[in-house]
């Protein structure tokens, strides 16, 4: 992943040796594929279970893959891939009258989420906290979001960057829920270098915005930019009206990850040249209904030296 890497290096001299390089993604032993998670729903935004592999169609560069790896959110397919969640915390100083429900209303997101293999928390102010925990750690998962105090600016772009590096050597699903009330205003890396990051990655992300606090202008620079960070994975944006509409807006990010297919194929185009491959997935059925797709929108090749 020529591109993803020189991109890594860049990032590093701006953060002082924050991120490395990551490696190809890779499903099972010996198989190297381009997995997408792929969420489908009807023209009325409906979430679409019970499809099988034969009904996707996966195109790349404008040539025809075959689906080598199938899962279905509902069990169908191969066994679905181990699952790994990164949970990113904004705990600013903005944050501080929210901060209590929001704890709250996680935790108890986590307690209902126990089919992750691992869960990373990330929460960043002025600095950026990394830690990862598997289920039998989950007393000090929930201790460590209880704990959470709000103080400092916002490092969004480096947090971000950081869980990306970080669920870089994990093998499987990757699904990352950021929760944030405002725009960036601290970070080394520029919004730009972060986007990349996430393109280059196989993560899902799925972000919710609570901007009521913010002035008219803040939210019509930021609404934007937190689209931008989850349409590029193939995930999705919620703008709750109130912090206390979380855990409406928890129970559908959760439907959506359990209804979220993973479609894994072997690339036709065996060059390791580290380009841009653009993917085009489409449900290829017949029957009259409206399917609306939602994947990451392509991948940087691996790159070996000539």
């Amino acid at each position: 992943m020529a591109s993803f890497v020189s991109l890594v290096s860049l990032v590093v001299a701006a953060q002082q040796g924050l991120l490395a390089g990551q490696q190809p993604t890779t499903f099972r032993a010996g198989i190297d594929l381009v997995n997408i998670g792929v969420t489908v729903t009807d023209n009325k935004g409906n979430l679409v279970t019970g499809l099988t592999a034969e009904d996707f169609l996966v195109i790349e560069d404008g040539r025809p893959q075959t689906v080598r790896y199938f899962a279905g959110g509902d069990g169908s397919g191969s066994p679905a891939p181990e699952m790994h969640l990164g949970l990113l915390l904004d705990v600013s100083e903005s944050m501080g009258d929210d901060l209590g429900f929001t704890k709250t209303a996680a935790i108890r997101f986590l307690n209902t989420l126990t089919d992750a293999a691992d869960i990373t928390v990330v929460d960043f102010d002025t600095h950026v906290r990394v830690s990862r925990y598997g289920q039998s750690d989950f007393a000090r998962l929930i201790e460590r979001i209880r704990e959470q105090k709000a103080s400092g600016n916002t490092a969004l772009y480096d947090a971000i960057g950081m869980y990306v590096d970080g669920a870089a050597g994990q093998n499987g699903r990757k699904i990352m829920l950021l929760y944030t009330d405002g725009g960036d205003t601290r970070s080394a890396m520029r919004f730009s270098e972060m986007l990349d990051l996430l393109k280059a990655s196989d993560v899902t992300v799925y972000v919710i915005g609570v901007l009521d606090h913010q002035t008219q202008a803040s939210k019509s620079a930021q609404r934007p930019v937190l689209q931008q960070i989850a349409e590029a994975t193939g995930g999705q944006v919620f703008f709750p009206l109130s912090v206390r509409n979380l855990d409406s807006v928890y129970e559908k990010v959760l439907a959506e990850i359990r209804a979220q297919y993973t479609v894994g194929y072997v690339s036709t185009n065996d060059k390791a040249d580290g380009t841009w491959r653009k993917i085009e997935l489409k449900v290829n059925r017949r029957d009259g209904r409206d399917y609306r797709l939602r994947a990451r929108k392509g991948y940087y090749s691996v790159y070996k030296k000539p």
